[in-house]
């Protein structure tokens, strides 16, 4: 890897939220693990940001959460993604390949 981990950019962590819980029903800390995961360790989600993340996508209908046990025996909060999370993740995804393309154009634009 080399350098520090990227901070997840404001406005992505949502994406990435509903992504990962395309893979199954999961808790906090192991949604955190998949993106770092999926990342190769290159991005770095803070406890801060993601359960403010997770609470605004269960208020959308996004997400649906209950409690039950985590792998060491303890209470934690199991999320999964919505029919509606599903199409506002594929709407997402449309909007998000646009928008790197197009950052990338103009940053390779020459002066």
């Amino acid at each position: 890897m080399g350098s520090q981990p990227l901070s997840v950019l404001q406005g992505t962590l949502d994406l990435l939220v509903l992504r990962a819980l395309t893979w199954g029903t999961m808790h906090g800390y192991a949604i955190m693990r998949w993106i770092r995961q999926s990342a190769d360790g290159e991005l770095e989600v803070e406890d801060a940001a993601l359960y403010p993340s997770l609470h605004r996508l269960e208020v959308r209908g996004l997400i649906e959460a209950e409690w039950g046990l985590s792998e060491n025996n303890r209470k934690a909060r199991f999320y999964k993604i919505t029919t509606a999370g599903r199409r506002a993740l594929r709407a997402e995804l449309e909007s998000w390949r646009r928008y790197v393309k197009v950052v990338a154009r103009v940053m390779e634009n020459e002066a």
